[in-house]
């Protein structure tokens, strides 16, 4: 077996794009998804939850009758190994969700290598505080919060069962988030220090390594990690989902599974989809199964 840091094997081996030639297809239909469902909701887009540039989020109300109670939140944050990709792209994930009553929040970030992964996380931190001080507004309910993520943002939204909120935002609660379901995460950012194609644009030292990788990390207490991967995704996005489960324990990782027959791209299809093993693990995430 080759060494796990050799140069060619970790491009091999996280290099989604290279591994899935028909990639540009599937982008491609996940643009003319989101554009549709954009179209035809009654989203709020690009409101503003800082005052970056990057700093905006699409807001996708949950369709129930007036006068019941708040719905519970989503928060979807969108991979692309933190250098690419938009909220744009992603509103596809939405409809299924907001016919199940929930409302979905998509939020942009700033991509590397304009800004470090430190500073997306805290970004994505200050959507979360943004969605707990005004869902209300669109007829959320702020108790009811959970995240789910694919690829860099699976490694997003596990990194904020971590979060210390009340150093984010006094006024939140402690753990604000019910929990998060991270598809295709990274928990190990060690590899990706040494993986060439990433490595210009990610910056990564051994220090940013220890403050980014979740699988150093304590487990979190009180929120859960369901952990969820293609089955034809590469050794490495296989190890990288059942390394999180061994570390954080079976009470913090109480799901880790494989989706079969999807790769890096199309397991998304398992949560747009109100059949997916993945859009019935969000919805209980978010209590509505």
């Amino acid at each position: 077996m080759r060494a796990r840091l050799d140069p060619d094997w970790l491009d091999a081996e996280y290099n989604a794009r290279q591994r899935v030639p028909d990639h540009p297809q599937i982008l491609e239909r996940w643009a003319k998804a989101s554009a549709l469902a954009r179209e035809h909701s009654t989203a709020h887009l690009d409101l503003p939850y800082g005052d970056k540039p990057s700093e905006k989020l699409d807001l996708f109300p949950a369709a129930t009758a007036p006068g019941e109670p708040g719905a519970p939140v989503l928060i979807f944050i969108h991979g692309g190994w933190w250098r690419a990709l938009d909220k744009a792209d992603h509103s596809f994930v939405a409809p299924s969700f907001t016919a199940n009553g929930a409302m979905v929040v998509v939020p942009n970030y700033a991509l590397c290598p304009a800004v470090g992964i430190e500073q997306i996380v805290l970004q994505v931190a200050a959507a979360v505080s943004w969605v707990w001080h005004h869902a209300a507004q669109f007829g959320g309910d702020p108790t009811r919060l959970a995240l789910a993520g694919h690829s860099a943002g699976g490694h997003l939204a596990t990194m904020l069962l971590s979060c210390r909120w009340k150093e984010v935002d006094e006024e939140m609660p402690a753990q604000p988030l019910a929990g998060a379901l991270s598809i295709s995460g990274l928990y190990d950012l060690e590899p990706l220090r040494h993986t060439p194609f990433l490595q210009t644009d990610l910056q990564l030292t051994p220090q940013s390594v220890a403050r980014l990788s979740p699988a150093f990390f304590p487990r979190p207490k009180s929120a859960r990690l369901y952990a969820a991967v293609g089955m034809e995704e590469s050794d490495e996005f296989l190890r990288q989902n059942l390394l999180i489960r061994d570390v954080w324990g079976p009470t913090a990782v109480p799901v880790c599974e494989t989706v079969p027959d999807r790769n890096h791209f199309t397991v998304l299809n398992s949560l747009a989809d109100p059949a997916g093993r993945l859009h019935d693990l969000a919805l209980r995430l978010l209590g509505l199964h």
